[in-house]
């Protein structure tokens, strides 16, 4: 290895005078850097350091989203309709639901108060609810969906099965007083089902393997939940007596259709009840227990539960607000205490962390006045109960969700639990269909995605390459904001700091730290040649390295890694300048955590990732010895990612070369069949909102057309197969080769795995470029 030399021996060596600038006074308008330790750790935790600022602040900031209108109540609910519209998009709840029917099953339990069925309701497409119906012996005084935590099931919530505690069996206590009560079954934090016994099996709870693929295809399983409950909304609105829920002769009841609905959710059932009552005024009345709280804390709750740009515009309190100024109760009880997913044991594993424990009751008394203060004169209809025993379902609770249904109190003395009848159908069977259900519709949505991405790209104009061009800047626009999320634009200096790492015969390196925002920076390593001349102005290459790597990586050429073959170096001896920056996916859940914490405020990763490239592009620009016009992106595996998505945002990049990456992006982050699916992986971070109905990876090479673009794919790279990848590349040349452009793009096959082969895409940034050898 050469040693280091001083840059005064290297000027009076006459190896050039930016090398000499360089070396003996750092970069041109750079202050020293004195930073130590890990950068990349330092950065990760400033942008940390940045979410939880912003999570703070979110409560303030979102009264910018929010118009009521407090004159009456016709014009309060209708200031608020954008908002209830936008809240049902990013829960998923957007299909059209199928015309109302239910299904009775057998009658599986009576006493003399009412009586017990098996029900089936359909809701959308192939999914279907399932649960039990509890049907009064008298007058029906009202309809309420029931909804228990998710591991809880109806059978237990009607004391046909034990594990839960009589006083907390509310669809019971409910059916005592005369209503009618429809009891979902929800899908329940076991991992038995979550996987393909020939694929793989995970320890996922069976909500966030549902959770992964529909997030990707702009639902969710709150959403699927919601729509359930709405479903039920819809037949117990049109039926007449039981005649009307079943289509059962000669054993309905003298109630007729219509009348007041609410519904009364405990734990996930709460989260579900709050969310159904809100997309849907005709329920009359809600009770949320063991659910409501502060909501900024929600990355450290399960992923089920993260929700696209939640907190960006709604905490628990907003979304209350738009219940009101129908009856919202909000009963204070301990929750389901969940430490985490299913135990990872042989064969299983890949569930992202999260835990649920009982918040604090000050803090939750804090956000009911939060929403009783933004309904203003409609507040009223939000109330408060503390359950003494902790249960769900306390007494007070329930007389208060019978005035707001209308329904004086009247005394009452429980009756025995439930007589079984016959035996009911088994809940791991059911269960088993209820989650085979919904992973087959999100797959079904995969199916028909290419349909509607061509449905949104329609007013595409593909006249010309300028026309393309520039009819695809709104589809950029809503990349970066409603895919990527957008941060705001830095207002602190760049102040570019330096310092030395490298000096070897053919460059210099050097360690660069860009202020972005406070706390928040780009590092990088920039090589610069010594041959450069003076005035010479060369192209950039930025080689963007991959999952928990380091810009050592790719740009100390004396550490050879299987993976890139430090070529950040190998350019730069081939006479390009090139920036090696620190990309934030590193420290393993360290920067998933982020994700987390971005998702709710309606940002990710790459909302930073893209502005550390603004800063990264502008600064590059005022390099003497750089060409503005000539910046180019090359980057492997998550690097490859950054290549289709930072370009694709940023025209800044003259040119992106994708590195094992590249594929059928939407197959890769929802299937349920293929082994090199994500759906299956511990890459809890990988799945962007309603991505699948909006852009593939082919959608992403368009925003980069008309600028040059390669893949580079070695056959026998893991992240997908060949038949993926030149299928989903057939799409962007297409477009090339419609505009006469086809010799801007091209797709190198090559021997070899998961790594920087460096042959064709060398000649391509020497061609594109026009550098050197070609």
């Amino acid at each position: 290895m050469m040693t280091r030399l001083n840059g005064k021996l290297l000027a009076l060596l006459g190896l050039g005078w930016i090398a000499a600038l360089a070396s003996a006074q750092g970069l041109p308008s750079a202050e020293p850097l004195t930073a130590e330790g890990d950068l990349a750790a330092a950065m990760v935790e400033g942008i940390d350091a940045y979410l939880m600022r912003a999570l703070v602040a979110a409560p303030a900031s979102r009264a910018q989203y929010w118009h009521r209108d407090y004159s009456s109540v016709d014009a309060y609910v209708a200031s608020v309709a954008p908002n209830r519209e936008r809240f049902r998009k990013y829960i998923g709840a957007t299909d059209e639901r199928i015309s109302p029917r239910a299904e009775m099953g057998r009658l599986i339990a009576e006493n003399g108060r009412y009586s017990v069925f098996q029900v089936t309701w359909p809701v959308v497409r192939g999914v279907h609810g399932v649960g039990l119906l509890l049907e009064p012996r008298g007058r029906v005084r009202a309809s309420v969906v029931a909804l228990p935590d998710c591991d809880w099931t109806p059978d237990q919530m009607v004391g046909l099965s034990e594990g839960v505690e009589p006083a907390a069996q509310f669809p019971r206590r409910l059916a005592e007083r005369g209503y009618r009560v429809v009891v979902p079954l929800l899908i329940d934090r076991k991992d038995t089902f979550s996987g393909h016994p020939g694929v793989e099996m995970t320890n996922q709870p069976h909500r966030e393997f549902v959770y992964r693929p529909a997030y990707q295809m702009g639902r969710h399983i709150i959403g699927y939940e919601v729509q359930k409950v709405l479903a039920a909304v819809d037949w117990l609105e049109e039926a007449s007596g039981i005649d009307g829920l079943s289509g059962r002769q000669g054993a309905g009841t003298k109630e007729v259709a219509g009348g007041p609905v609410g519904v009364f959710g405990y734990g996930e059932g709460g989260l579900i009840a709050l969310y159904a009552a809100t997309v849907d005024t005709r329920i009359d009345a809600c009770v949320v227990s063991g659910y409501f709280q502060p909501r900024e804390s929600v990355w450290q709750e399960p992923i089920y539960r993260n929700v696209w740009g939640l907190l960006h515009e709604f905490g628990d309190a907003e979304i209350a607000s738009l219940i009101a100024p129908r009856a919202l109760i909000i009963e204070y009880a301990e929750t389901p205490r969940i430490a985490g997913p299913p135990a990872v044991r042989e064969g299983r594993s890949g569930a992202a962390p999260g835990v649920i424990t009982t918040p604090e009751r000050g803090a939750v008394e804090g956000e009911v006045a939060r929403a009783k203060a933004l309904a203003g004169p409609f507040g009223v209809s939000i109330q408060w109960v503390v359950s003494e025993t902790g249960l769900p379902g306390n007494e007070r609770t329930i007389q208060e969700f019978a005035r707001s249904l209308g329904q004086p109190h009247r005394p009452f003395r429980p009756s025995r639990p439930s007589r079984s009848t016959a035996k009911p159908d088994g809940t791991s069977d059911l269960m088993q269909q209820q989650v085979a259900e919904l992973m087959e519709d999100t797959q079904a949505l995969v199916r028909e995605s290419p349909y509607v991405r061509a449905a949104f790209w329609q007013e595409a104009d593909r006249s010309s390459a300028e026309a393309f061009t520039a009819s695809a800047a709104k589809y950029r626009e809503y990349f970066r904001k409603e895919v990527i999320g957008e941060l705001p634009p830095p207002e602190v200096p760049l102040r570019p700091r330096s310092r030395v790492i490298y000096d070897e015969p053919e460059y210099t390196g050097h360690v660069v730290v860009l202020d972005v925002y406070e706390d928040v920076f780009a590092y990088g390593i920039l090589l610069v040649p010594k041959s450069l001349k003076e005035g010479e102005r060369r192209p950039v290459v930025v080689c963007q390295h991959g999952l928990e790597g380091r810009p050592q990586d790719v740009a100390n050429i004396h550490e050879d890694s299987p993976y890139y073959h430090a070529f950040a170096a190998r350019l730069a001896q081939q006479g390009f300048v090139t920036f090696s920056p620190q990309n934030p996916y590193i420290g393993e859940d360290k920067f998933r955590v982020l994700q987390r914490k971005a998702n709710p405020l309606k940002l990710s990763l790459f909302s930073f990732i893209v502005r550390q490239h603004d800063r990264i592009l502008e600064w590059l620009g005022t390099l003497p010895f750089v060409d503005k016009e000539r910046l180019a992106f090359y980057g492997l595996s998550y690097g490859g990612k950054t290549a289709m998505r930072v370009p694709a945002i940023l025209p800044g990049y003259c040119l992106s070369i994708c590195a094992g990456d590249f594929n059928e992006w939407i197959w890769k982050t929802t299937s349920n069949r293929s082994a090199y699916s994500y759906v299956f992986t511990g890459e809890y971070e990988m799945f962007e909102f309603d991505l699948g109905n909006t852009f593939n990876y082919g959608e992403l090479g368009w925003l980069i057309f008309p600028r040059p673009f390669m893949v580079e794919r070695g056959h026998d790279d893991g992240v997908a197969p060949d038949e993926w990848v030149a299928y989903e590349y057939a799409r962007v040349r297409r477009l090339y080769d419609q505009f006469d452009l086809g010799d801007r793009t091209t797709l190198e096959f090559f021997n070899g795995p998961h790594t920087i082969h460096g042959v064709g895409t060398f000649e391509f940034l020497h061609k594109h470029l026009a550098f050197g050898e070609q």
